[in-house]
């Protein structure tokens, strides 16, 4: 309801949330009345958003944030409400009057790939043409992947960000499967990441709206919760929250607005980090960042027991190329702390939790 999101608009400005980064307020599936008005166009539940999208984006704008909203490029939404096949250019044109700044484009109801993959082009035409900026957030691989390979250079010339995988679950197994997958696939994904177009390793269902971080629920433990904050950063991820952010504990408010944590996953080179490394339980991800730094990250998968110690050499860094001839090393996550300067020939023991991550910068 728009009491909702009027209300977590208010919060993400009292608690610091829009300082720290986050500056969108997205709107899932269920927004809409069930039919179109009499002119064609969407037109949100009269009872549960009274005053109309147009109204909730202005009071979005005046805490000085951005309003988010959802639509579908088939027949009908995931929840089945109308979709905006056909309806590109007037969809379009609606939310760009209403003031919107980020569509959320899914994939259901297309009743083939020809008209899915043209839905998103169409549509990105479209809200190109309206003059407004709207970051426009595809799901358009997901849907390809089943059949075919999707061609992220052209889904990248339409899109600013795409989803690849299944929706994200309040649950360490749905974590584990994302990375697992980004691994897989990182040699196709990773460089096609940058400015202007990221993978989005995953998007909530309608049920927790849209969504990538699902810290501050009740699925994951805290070192669980570690290790998707520190992956999503290497991983160059768009942080989307999906959680109350009126009832969320200290500690899970600290890991979402960490400082380090953000400038890491925003920084500006822009580039994807990647899996280098993996021995037995633990995995070993480097990402480039600017100012000829590095973000690693340890991850250890194992699911039972004690801490663990993983020692890695500085060699295994950028090609050779990250601690040569010597470099500085903080530990950004599970808590900050300054390591010292290292020679390219050293080693790095560290100790990390199960399922936890510790995440350092070079």
């Amino acid at each position: 309801s728009e009491k909702l999101f009027v209300e977590m608009a208010d919060v993400m400005v009292a608690e610091g949330w829009r300082d720290a980064g986050y500056e969108f307020v997205c709107i899932d599936d269920c927004w809409m009345a069930p039919m179109r008005d009499e002119h064609g166009r969407l037109q949100a539940d009269p009872e549960r958003f009274p005053s109309g999208i147009r109204k909730l984006a202005d009071y979005v704008h005046s805490r000085g944030l951005k309003l988010g909203i959802y639509s579908d490029v088939g027949n009908k939404t995931c929840a089945g409400f109308p979709g905006s096949y056909n309806y590109y250019d007037l969809d379009a044109q609606t939310f760009a009057s209403w003031g919107v700044d980020l569509l959320k484009f899914d994939g259901c109801n297309s009743d083939s790939l020809e008209l899915l993959a043209e839905g998103y082009r169409r549509m990105s035409l479209a809200l190109n043409k309206t003059g407004r900026s709207i970051v426009y957030s595809c799901e358009w691989p997901f849907y390809l992947r089943p059949v075919q390979q999707p061609n992220y250079t052209e889904i990248k010339q339409y899109c600013n960000h795409w989803r690849n995988f299944y929706d994200v679950y309040d649950s360490w197994s749905s974590i584990k499967s994302i990375l697992d997958w980004t691994a897989l696939h990182q040699d196709s994904i990773v460089k096609i990441a940058g400015p202007g177009g990221w993978n989005d390793p995953d998007m909530a269902s309608i049920f927790v709206s849209l969504s990538q971080l699902v810290i501050g629920n009740f699925g994951l433990s805290r070192d669980q919760a570690v290790t998707q904050m520190a992956m999503w950063a290497i991983m160059a991820a768009p942080l989307f929250m999906s959680n109350d952010l009126r009832h969320i504990s200290p500690e899970a408010k600290w890991l979402l607005q960490n400082k380090e944590v953000i400038a890491i996953n925003q920084d500006p080179l822009g580039k994807q980090g990647y899996r280098i490394a993996k021995d037995k339980n633990f995995e070993l991800w480097e990402r480039p960042l600017s100012g000829q730094a590095y973000a690693v990250a340890v991850l250890n998968k194992q699911e039972i027991g004690g801490p663990q110690n993983f020692t890695f050499s500085f060699t295994f860094l950028g090609n050779g190329l990250a601690c040569n001839p010597a470099c500085s090393v903080r530990q950004v996550l599970p808590a900050s702390r300054d390591w010292g300067v290292y020679s390219w020939v050293s080693s790095l023991e560290v100790e990390v939790n199960p399922t936890g991550t510790v995440l350092l910068k070079v």
